[in-house]
């Protein structure tokens, strides 16, 4: 597991005034008997890591087509992976709302598959917001900050958050809400230092949206400007651990503008932030000013909100490994080529999804 995040322990003159509590309790308080470890509380001052690593290696519970006795008779419990894909139409540059169930196909490795659910609502997200808060940002995030707000202002009430400021660090400065007034604080956490972390921030926020998240449609919305030169993983381990994950949608933008930036690491920068975005079906957006940040941030809720949800079964088992490549196709009677935007593939998970009586 990614130890990345660290919970941000603020107010110290609050908790050395528990310390000194403490101190002054009397000795019989000290010796009382331990509680339980399922209840006892972890000391202030022992880093907390919420992020739970979804492989953990230990076994599945229920192996595939394992028989259990239950009752006079049996029970076979089955791994079935249904592929859920957030699906972005466009015709040209304009977003296409209407189509059915029957303009799509789907293809997993070349071989089309059949399509068992469709939807086009709103659908309440789970959204990432990872932000640099390196020292090259710091005149950039009040404009930054605000603009983020304004996005999730725009989007479903039901929506959920939180919220991670990295530079050589990645800290969850806001655990998961819906409240704007939250979500403002922890955006204002504003410690500018040095690195920037980006890809393992972009991993360990994948880990706990697979971890922590109510709702399976999930984005991290990524926001930096300049290259990665402290992470511990590559850009490749980074894009295959999301994958691993069939995880969320990834939105870049890279403040890419300005002198402060240099050519080639804006190069290295704007190639890295476009892989991350085309590999998992999202977007990379490159303003050329900050005040081009706010129409930005629009664009991504507009994009969010009119998204098609497809799922299929694929035809290949789950016990089947490696990595699979899908490719989704619309087409739509009096509609010139329409471009479909998702996430270009995924490794199977199995996951128990049925069980049925065995006759015996």
């Amino acid at each position: 597991m990614l130890a990345l995040f660290r919970m941000r322990l603020c107010h110290h003159a609050i908790l050395a005034a528990l310390f000194a509590v403490a101190a002054l309790m009397p000795v019989q308080a000290q010796q009382a008997p331990a509680q339980p470890a399922s209840t006892q509380a972890l000391p202030l001052t022992v880093d907390r890591d919420p992020v739970r690593s979804p492989d953990d290696g230990k076994p599945a519970a229920n192996p595939v087509g394992q028989v259990r006795k239950q009752g006079e008779g049996y029970i076979l419990h089955t791994d079935v992976e249904e592929v859920v894909l957030n699906c972005t139409v466009l015709e040209g540059s304009r977003l296409v709302p209407d189509l059915k169930k029957e303009n799509f196909e789907v293809y997993e490795d070349g071989v089309k598959q059949t399509l068992i659910s469709f939807q086009h609502t709103d659908l309440p997200v789970s959204i990432a917001l990872v932000v640099d808060n390196s020292g090259s940002m710091s005149r950039k995030r009040p404009s930054v900050n605000k603009s983020t707000l304004d996005l999730i202002q725009a989007s479903n009430p039901q929506d959920e958050a939180f919220v991670v400021n990295f530079s050589d660090e990645a800290f969850i400065d806001q655990d998961f809400t819906s409240d704007v007034n939250k979500l403002r604080e922890g955006l204002s956490h504003l410690e500018a230092r040095g690195g920037t972390a980006l890809r393992d921030a972009v991993v360990a926020s994948a880990d706990k949206l697979a971890a922590d998240a109510r709702h399976p449609k999930q984005v991290i919305i990524l926001i930096t400007d300049g290259d990665d030169n402290a992470s511990t993983l590559s850009l490749e381990q980074t894009i295959h651990r999301v994958q691993q994950l069939s995880g969320p949608v990834i939105y870049t933008i890279g403040l890419l503008f300005g002198d402060d930036v240099p050519r080639r690491e804006a190069r290295d920068a704007r190639k890295a932030l476009e892989m991350l975005s085309t590999e998992t079906g999202g977007m990379a957006f490159f303003p050329k000013n900050i005040e081009q940040v706010d129409e930005i941030a629009a664009e991504v809720a507009r994009d969010i909100r009119n998204q098609y949800t497809l799922g299929y079964h694929s035809t290949k088992p789950t016990t089947e490994p490696g990595f699979r490549r899908v490719e989704v196709k619309a087409e739509a009677r009096g509609m010139s080529k329409l471009n479909v935007r998702t996430r270009t593939g995924y490794f199977p998970i199995p996951r128990r999804a049925e069980s049925r009586p065995v006759q015996r």
